[in-house]
């Protein structure tokens, strides 16, 4: 695999997350979980989020449905902050919550209410999605 999949995925990872988390998710892996870094680097960031095909604000979205039908809250809390850097509204995350209610159940949903209001409660996220 071509290194311009990674570099392509540092970049976009660090412009939808913020570039200190990116920066500390490499800066924290170990010699264990590096491959499983990098491969998210390069085919998730790279090779998916790096296509023309869908803007990122309209990956977000799905994103977000997707981690809270699976119930991962960690990755929820990290595709929200995403969400919101990508001009994603509270009120987008709100319907999208509220469609998750009804096709993916309401503890999934409960969940990702409860992750979101963590996420608004942030210092750098307190004003960010209000309109």
């Amino acid at each position: 695999m071509a290194d311009d999949h990674l570099e392509t995925g540092t970049r976009i990872r660090g412009e939808v997350i913020g570039e200190a988390r990116s920066a500390a998710a490499l800066a924290g892996a170990t010699e264990f979980d590096r491959p499983f870094q990098e491969l998210a680097l390069r085919y998730c960031w790279g090779e998916v989020w790096g296509r023309p095909g869908l803007p990122r604000r309209d990956r977000s979205l799905i994103n977000l449905a997707m981690l809270g039908a699976l119930g991962k809250p960690n990755e929820l809390k990290i595709h929200l902050r995403g969400a919101l850097t990508n001009g994603v509204t509270r009120a987008e995350i709100q319907e999208v919550f509220l469609q998750l209610c009804i096709y993916a159940g309401v503890p999934a949903a409960g969940e990702a209410f409860r992750v979101a209001r963590e996420v608004f409660e942030e210092p750098e996220f307190r004003d960010v999605g209000l309109g």
